[in-house]
């Protein structure tokens, strides 16, 4: 479940190794791209942190940061 807090949604995920996460962060990126809004996120082998917010609104969370969010979820439900 994403979490609201300090001005930005935030969720971490897990995947069995390096390759999982990274080919999670590939689908995340062509997303992102196509709405033209991208996460500050972090990966350590196995694991991606992801923080949305909107910069352009003041860094606070916005509709377009709900909205990539579900898109994200729907990755991994796929």
């Amino acid at each position: 479940m994403w979490q609201e807090a300090d001005n930005k949604l935030y969720k971490k995920f897990q995947f069995k190794n390096f390759s999982e996460a990274f080919a999670f962060m590939t689908r995340v990126a062509i997303e992102a791209e196509k709405m033209d809004h991208h996460p500050l996120w972090t990966n350590v082998y196995n694991t991606v942190e992801i923080r949305l917010s909107t910069h352009d609104a003041g860094d606070v969370v916005t509709e377009k940061d709900k909205k990539l969010s579900q898109k994200i979820d729907a990755l991994i439900a796929s």
